[in-house]
């Protein structure tokens, strides 16, 4: 269906459906619009957000300055051990070197770098400038790795290449090199690495843990908390775990056809995806470990008879209240969707920045009719629909905060700067608990939407 709102332009209608209104047919993964102000990021950000949390790696931005503002401090993904990943350098490329070239700048600044901080691995970022004046990045990193013995790697992340989404290409590229280069001695045939989870908040410690649990070796974290040591042996685990399947899809791919790896997508975020994650894990590796079954339904009852009670308590004041929510992957869409359910709120505006149009056909499946579902939307876009659906609370990342507070909307930050873990059932309870502080602060009755609202109410109340 093609939505017709004056708000909206024109060339932006058939990113946007309204579902049971018709067959879904958005159009998605294309550029996006000049002057809509997207809310997308970068090819270099998208690399940035796979590859920095491997926090033995040194990681140097080779262009101007400004790019190497995009830090671990932006996504604070935690590490168990080293921290290297949480320094930000920069060649610092000036226009002398624009005129001249940077190679040698990059060549001095690894030297230096490789030295001083004697990581595992280097991994060199490309920006738009250098794609510009055509520094053979490829050269000198082969030129390093000789000279210092470690993998120097370049990832062609130049900004102007397409999206985000292109970015993680060019980092799943660069991780690949790494890739079978470990000794695979001592992993276990119930073995997996963990694709697509980026230790925010801690959670991939908490995933970990309910493995453990079931008995599987986790070889690889892909990337949050990750070794450089553990990536270069991942290729002996017998199944990897693809969650955010945009982030590392195409390295899950990349290790089937070359390793015969399979993989699996899976969420951990709510109480059904993590469940049917769980089990479907335990599905894989019965015929090697009968017991796994067992073990893994005993996990799941154990957790959820803590979740379920405190669960029910929030859903009191939760229930029939509305949420908006706009997300980098698809796959969180999917789960809060579910985990919205469990707390007896409606889902009336959802949207990625990178879905597909399966995404979005299996979004349109599981929601309400008359859901806004929405394809690289702007701030103008978000507003509108927020407005129209009166939104009690709105689901998104640093760039969605400022729009929920101006309009007196409540906010949780589902995206890459929260500091409260959100998967697993340890998550669904920390996520219920944020929904309802949010939801039910006191401060939203001097919003004028909602004193509007109130007003409203107390007024139907006296007539009746």
């Amino acid at each position: 269906m093609t939505v017709k709102i004056a708000d909206i332009l024109e060339e932006r209608r058939d990113q946007i459906h309204r579902t049971g209104e018709g067959a879904i047919d958005i159009a998605c993964n294309r550029e996006s619009l000049a002057g809509a102000v997207s809310q997308r990021a970068c090819v270099f950000c998208g690399s940035r957000v796979v590859l920095y949390p491997i926090a033995d790696a040194l990681h140097l931005v080779h262009g101007p300055i400004g790019c190497a503002v995009y830090t671990w401090d932006i996504r604070g993904s935690l590490s168990s051990g080293p921290e290297l990943h949480r320094l930000s350098f920069s060649t610092d490329l000036q226009e002398t070197d624009v005129i001249f070239g940077g190679e040698k700048k990059l060549e001095a600044a690894l030297d230096e770098l490789i030295d001083r901080h004697s990581p595992k691995a280097a991994f060199v970022y490309s920006t738009c400038i250098v794609g510009l004046i055509g520094d053979d990045m490829e050269a000198v990193c082969r030129k390093m790795t000789e000279k210092k013995g470690i993998p120097v790697l370049p990832v062609m992340s130049e900004g102007f290449k397409g999206n985000k989404r292109a970015g993680y290409e060019a980092a799943c590229k660069a991780m690949f090199r790494l890739i079978g280069e470990g000794d695979t001695s001592g992993i276990s045939p119930v073995s997996v690495n963990i694709f697509g989870d980026f230790n925010l908040a801690g959670e991939i410690w908490i995933i970990r843990e309910y493995f453990e649990r079931m008995g599987v070796q986790v070889v690889a974290n892909v990337t949050g908390d990750g070794r450089v040591n553990d990536i270069a042996r991942c290729h002996g685990a017998a199944l990897n775990l693809v969650q955010c399947s945009g982030s590392t899809m195409d390295l899950a791919k990349m290790m089937k056809e070359k390793y015969g790896i399979p993989f699996q997508r899976v969420s951990y975020l709510g109480i059904e995806d993590m469940a049917d994650s769980l089990y479907r894990v335990a599905d894989f590796f019965k015929d090697k470990d009968p017991s796994i079954v067992e073990r893994t339904q005993a996990l799941v009852r154990d957790e959820l008879q803590k979740l379920m009670p405190e669960l029910a308590r929030y859903r009191k004041d939760l229930e029939g209240k509305k949420v908006a929510m706009y997300v980098g992957g698809s796959f969180k869409a999917f789960s809060l969707v579910k985990a919205f359910r469990h707390l007896g709120m409606k889902v009336v505006v959802v949207g990625s920045q990178t879905g597909t149009k399966e995404d979005y056909a299996e979004l349109a499946e599981i929601t309400d009719p008359g859901t806004v579902i929405i394809d690289d939307a702007n701030p103008l876009e978000l507003s509108h629909f927020i407005k129209e659906k009166d939104v009690d609370v709105f689901v998104g990342g640093v760039k969605e905060r400022p729009i929920a507070f101006k309009l007196g909307v409540g906010f949780c930050d589902h995206n890459h700067e929260r500091k409260e873990a959100l998967e697993g059932f340890t998550g669904m309870l920390n996520f219920a608990r944020e929904i309802h502080a949010s939801a039910m602060s006191p401060v939203w009755q001097f919003a004028p939407r909602r004193a509007n609202r109130i007003r409203a109410a107390r007024k139907e109340a006296v007539n009746e």
